[in-house]
């Protein structure tokens, strides 16, 4: 197992791994273990109580977050007549049809996020091979596949972000920067654990929020009282 550097071990020695947080004290802890010259992003990670081998357990949804991610998010938005200028007043970096997909499947990959018409997916579906990997392809369920582009392109300018749960169980999102602040942070924190709560499946059973950890993106995990959820979405 690799050795933690210095100033990682430093950091982990103010945290006291036999108890469990609440989110203002584990977000205040996370900005005093952040120590990397940049600015860190914060992470947040939940284990949730679901089986994702089976579909009716599958998580997974999009949600804006009202102070944003902290970082630019560059949208390529394949639509064509009306739909590509109304993508190019809403803020879209990059629109086209058939001219941006052949663009990418020559291995241009400059945008963050894609958007697609539905009218464009049947070309648009040539590029699952590329984009599909990189959780870049235009997908209804996400609102990414869409006649309403100026909606979605401004969403995901203002912070709207995609997650799924992993086969452990498991929720990542990125819930902001360490220049936030906790007030930013928390209120950021509060609309994803929301989100999460009205997608628990039907057929889940059990302790649906198994565990919540903070982290910035060099920093030490810290654990969070998944009873303390309820206080959050109070505030």
């Amino acid at each position: 197992m690799a050795r933690r550097g210095k100033k990682y071990r430093e950091s982990a020695q103010k945290i006291d791994r036999t108890r469990k947080y609440n989110f203002e004290e584990a977000v205040q802890l996370a900005l005093d273990c952040s120590y990397a010259k940049f600015d860190e992003g914060v992470d947040l990670a939940v284990r949730l109580g679901v089986d994702p081998r089976h579909a009716d357990q599958m998580v997974r949804g999009t949600v804006v977050l009202p102070n944003g991610v902290g970082k630019k998010v560059r949208v390529a938005v394949f639509a064509k007549g009306e739909k590509e200028k109304e993508a190019q007043e809403a803020g879209a970096d990059f629109v086209g049809s058939d001219d941006l997909v052949e663009k990418v499947q020559k291995g241009w990959l400059g945008f963050d996020k894609a958007i697609a018409t539905p009218d464009m997916m049947s070309s648009v579906g040539k590029l699952g091979r590329i984009l599909g990997p990189r959780g870049m392809m235009p997908n209804a369920k996400l609102g990414t596949v869409t006649f309403d582009v100026a909606k979605a392109v401004k969403e995901i300018k203002a912070g709207k972000i995609d997650f799924r749960v992993e086969k452990a169980g498991i929720v990542h999102a990125p819930v902001g920067k360490a220049s936030f602040g906790v007030e930013k942070l928390i209120e950021n924190i509060a609309a994803f654990m929301d989100t999460i709560l009205r997608l628990k499946p039907p057929s889940s059973k059990g302790t649906y929020l198994r565990s919540i950890a903070i982290s910035t993106s060099m920093g030490p995990g810290i654990k969070v009282d998944p009873a303390y959820v309820k206080d959050l979405l109070s505030q």
